[in-house]
């Protein structure tokens, strides 16, 4: 039996899938199935109501094609739920408090990452213990620090709260940190560069793909958040798309083919954005972990 032979032998042996890894194999692709299918069947009922008339949704079946297509819906949803309004508002606190979070949040990572300062180690424990606080607990604090500061029914008071840098972006940038040389920081210094320009020609750019990460994360909370703005913005001109929507609660509240486009108005923006991004956000995990 020559060499060939015996490669090819051996690579079939190698091929040859035991009873117990088939059973895994199977096992594996029908939990990923499973839970594809649980998160997409919501979506799907959803687009497939948004299309239908308030009759028809009413005796067909959430899975059933509509008997004729509806897109009044989604103008009644866009022109009544104010969803212009709610989508401006929203890019503004979006844009805003996003560019303060990274800003921030990477800002705060570099000197804790590069610099030994007193009180440090305090000062973590006492950011990590702050989380294990529950929110609503001080929502009264709160509520009087944004009220005295006089920034109530203003976009400014949920900026204000969103800004903060929270834990998890914290800890995405500080483990890339953790990978750029301090060798890169110490060249600069010697060619005259000063903190500031380290930072922002040398720490920035080797920081896009947790940007990234933290960018979509966070984001897709700011977006989809109701509770700061249904609390701190009630005034009408200042909806943000998630109060839109739940202004269909009232007049609409059972006409659920009008509530459902307006659901996929508000999924659809964040949807593409994710999908456009998502190699960033496993990216960006996958470094935050090594």
């Amino acid at each position: 039996m020559n060499d060939g032979t015996l490669i090819k032998e051996k690579t079939r042996r190698k091929k040859k899938i035991t009873g117990i890894q088939l059973i895994a194999i199977c096992a594996k692709y029908f939990v990923l199935i499973l839970g594809a299918t649980i998160s997409i069947l919501p979506l799907l009922v959803v687009f497939i109501g948004s299309f239908k008339s308030n009759a028809d949704f009413v005796s067909s079946g959430v899975l059933e094609l509509p008997k004729e297509i509806d897109y009044s819906n989604y103008k009644t949803a866009f022109v009544n739920g104010k969803m212009l309004l709610g989508f401006r508002n929203t890019a503004f606190i979006f844009i805003v408090s996003m560019a303060g979070k990274l800003l921030l949040g990477t800002m705060f990572a570099y000197a804790v990452n590069r610099f030994q300062f007193r009180f440090k180690k305090v000062m973590m424990a006492l950011f990590l213990l702050a989380t294990l606080i529950p929110a609503i607990t001080n929502q009264v604090a709160t509520f009087q620090i944004i009220n005295s500061l006089g920034l109530f029914n203003t976009v400014w008071s949920v900026i204000i709260l969103n800004i903060g840098t929270d834990v998890m972006s914290l800890y995405i940038f500080l483990q890339y940190l953790d990978e750029i040389p301090v060798s890169l920081d110490e060249s600069a210094l010697i060619d005259g560069a000063t903190y500031v320009q380290i930072f922002r020609k040398i720490i920035l750019p080797n920081l896009k793909a947790p940007m990234v990460t933290v960018l979509i994360v966070r984001g897709v909370a700011i977006y989809n958040d109701f509770y700061n703005p249904f609390l701190y913005m009630p005034k009408g001109t200042l909806k943000v798309i998630s109060t839109a929507l739940f202004a269909f609660k009232g007049p609409y509240g059972s006409n659920w083919p009008v509530i459902l486009a307006g659901v996929v108005i508000v999924v659809v923006p964040i949807l593409i954005l994710f999908i456009a991004l998502q190699k960033y956000i496993y990216n960006g995990m996958m470094g935050s972990v090594k």
